[in-house]
């Protein structure tokens, strides 16, 4: 995808350098600047501080810090103490723990001067498969669109909630995925951004994505959805996910069970997009799912722009007062209109993903 006109994946391995070379996403939307992961300690701090996010992204960033493990200490017991730690970086985001096994299973048969290219090509793989996964929940995606568009004949109208874009996948993105294939085909789109507090990751990021496509999008309050619903100003809701159950329970960023709950209550259909791997066909209960408690600095403090100077960590909230940080909730299967994955479209249920991941 694009910025400032010039074509961008959000993570690759420089084959000049050996190092890993990301967008730094925490200087988005004010800073563009590209930085490189030369250790898996840097893999490792990347997820945890969400210089890289989104859980596509995670997990090829962790497949990208086991080949940095081998680069660094071609040893298997350092292997594998750095394949703990990319883990145990950000815990609810399914895709991560599977990168990593996955890179475990192909690397545990090789013989260790042959580790490197083996894990690279394997890292590869895992985006080169990401990438063409979230075109194909585009191109299935686009086929709800067309069948609003073909009722409406106007403008659709799609909320989404924090950042499943290009940014969050290696290309693409997920909900943002059948949008852009959208406007690729000259339907037009507008698109309500949930701004996602506290990391702001629907204003900073998703509203960024779509500016540099041009596709219209308005910047709205987390509580603002609602009433926009209730007027009749939403034609449908599209989300990511950062684990999604074989029942069809989904869990993604904090606030999305409450833009479910409302798109249920004004019958507005309620999508969840997502690739394979990110379901979890393990976990049976979603009250098992870890949900990763983050900084309560998040809350109480901003970052911003005044004029051309960047203003870092200004508090908001009285300094005596105590603030929780949960990053993400549970949507059960039961509000969501239906999965759009790269296989196609089913419903939220164990039937529905059976049927199309047999």
């Amino acid at each position: 995808m694009r910025i400032e006109g010039k074509n961008y994946k959000t993570i690759w391995f420089d084959q000049n350098s050996k190092n890993v070379k990301i967008i730094d996403q925490t200087k988005l939307p004010h800073e563009f600047i590209i930085k490189d992961l030369e250790t898996v300690d840097d893999a490792v701090n990347a997820i945890k501080v969400m210089e890289v996010r989104g859980a596509p992204l995670i997990g090829a960033t962790a497949a990208f810090g086991i080949v940095l493990a081998i680069k660094e200490n071609n040893d298997l017991n350092f292997i594998k103490r750095s394949a703990e730690d990319l883990v145990k970086a950000r815990p609810t985001a399914i895709n991560l723990q599977w990168a990593v096994h996955r890179m475990n299973n192909k690397i545990s048969m090789i013989k260790s001067e042959n580790l490197f290219d083996v894990a690279l090509k394997e890292a590869e793989l895992i985006c080169d498969e990401d990438e063409t996964f979230c075109e194909e929940i585009g191109k299935n995606g686009l086929k709800v669109i067309e069948e609003i568009y073909n009722k409406k004949k106007s403008t659709i109208n799609i909320l989404t909630h924090c950042n499943a874009g290009w940014l969050a996948t290696i290309n693409w993105g997920t909900a943002t995925s059948p949008i852009y294939h959208a406007h690729k085909k000259g339907i037009p789109i507008h698109v309500w951004v949930d701004e996602t507090r506290p990391r702001n990751q629907g204003a900073n990021l998703t509203s960024y994505e779509l500016n540099e496509e041009e596709i219209p999008n308005t910047i709205i309050a987390d509580n603002t959805g609602g009433i926009l619903m209730q007027r009749g100003q939403v034609d449908m809701c599209i989300v990511g996910t950062d684990r999604t159950l074989s029942n069809g329970d989904v869990c993604n960023k904090i606030g999305t069970y409450l833009k479910a709950l409302a798109a249920n209550d004004n019958n507005v259909p309620f999508y969840v997009a997502l690739p394979s791997s990110t379901i979890d066909w393990n976990l049976k209960n979603s009250k098992d799912i870890p949900i990763e408690e983050r900084d309560s600095k998040e809350l109480s403090h901003v970052d911003g722009i005044i004029g051309d100077k960047k203003i870092d960590g200004i508090q908001i909230y009285p300094k005596k007062s105590k603030a929780l940080n949960l990053a993400f909730d549970v949507t059960p299967a039961k509000y969501v209109t239906a999965l759009i994955t790269e296989r196609g479209i089913c419903e939220a249920s164990e039937d529905g993903l059976k049927r199309l991941f047999k």
